[in-house]
């Protein structure tokens, strides 16, 4: 077991630079301990994939990614096979072949004897692992991301159950192969549709939210230790008002994070409504965002 306590999981992931909650660490260890996925949902920008990395470096793991979108498939997904080597190959042991089939009275004879020789062409040296089959084919335990999964179609997500409950797959040509290691897996998901009762029952779920204000500061001081202290209140202060608009995109805390080092780099100690104005486009993804936070500038800093 990589980690003894909930608070030994807070630890090393501060060490690895994420601040996390007690809610995640408990959800950490928990998964640690029974050997379960973690399903990440919650807004764009809240942590969830900086958290798989983190965890990837607090137990030096390699992080294997799985990036998902429309029609991603099992090609893309488990494995290939490199039909372009193969091919070379066929080319370069062209007279061997034909030796093979010299002796042959027939197609049906010529095919069996090529049938006969196929291991040689469908064997691993030709095979071209994917995210998935690396993760469990690794030599060591690894972190396995599985981002934006909510992109994937349900038949993907079907290809995952499997996958995810007995942690091997089917290879027509070669036979199942098992994982060597159970990886750590993460799922995050930004709500783009809903997931499988049956994908969720198989794992843990954690939603990450917007931070609480102290925990937002904690973590923009560990970011970027040099900030002001007085600009870091203000700033915390105003984004969560800020959050509190009827805005299409809320900033999350990788928003707060561009936006505490830009006004760092423009060297303000304070904030100002001539400051929010002119660094907006850092926070606000949408124009009409924009324009709503302008309209009600005066409740940012009453």
């Amino acid at each position: 077991m990589e980690f003894e306590s909930v608070e030994e999981v807070q630890r090393k992931l501060e060490a690895g630079g994420y601040i996390a909650s007690r809610e995640i660490a408990t959800v950490v260890f928990l998964a640690f301990a029974t050997q379960k996925p973690i399903m990440v949902e919650g807004p764009a920008g809240a942590g969830k994939t900086e958290l798989a990395r983190a965890l990837a470096r607090c137990l030096g793991r390699e992080k294997i990614r799985l990036q998902c979108y429309e029609g991603l498939d099992e090609a893309k997904a488990l494995y290939e096979w490199e039909y372009a080597k193969q091919l070379l190959y066929t080319q370069m042991i062209k007279e061997k072949i034909n030796d093979l089939l010299a002796t042959t009275a027939s197609i049906a004879e010529a095919v069996d004897r090529i049938a006969e020789q196929e291991d040689a062409f469908f064997s691993e040296r030709f095979l071209l692992a994917r995210p998935l089959l690396q993760a469990i084919s690794a030599d060591r335990p690894v972190v396995l991301l599985i981002d934006e999964v909510d992109k994937s179609d349900p038949e993907f997500e079907a290809f995952l159950l499997e996958l995810l409950s007995e942690f091997q797959v089917s290879i027509p040509e070669i036979g199942i192969k098992r994982a060597r290691h159970i990886p750590l897996v993460i799922l995050t998901s930004n709500n783009y549709r809903d997931m499988s009762d049956a994908l969720k029952r198989r794992c843990i779920h954690l939603y990450i939210d917007y931070p609480q204000p102290e925990l937002e500061k904690r973590i923009i001081e560990l970011k970027l230790p040099g900030i002001d202290r007085r600009l870091l209140n203000r700033l915390v202060s105003v984004i969560n008002r800020i959050r509190k608009l009827d805005l299409r995109k809320r900033p999350c805390i990788s928003e707060t994070l561009d936006w505490a080092q830009a006004l760092m780099v423009l060297q303000a100690e304070d904030l100002s409504p001539e400051i929010v104005s002119e660094t907006l486009s850092v926070i606000c993804k949408y124009r009409a965002d924009s324009q709503l936070v302008r309209d009600r500038m005066d409740t940012l800093f009453a």
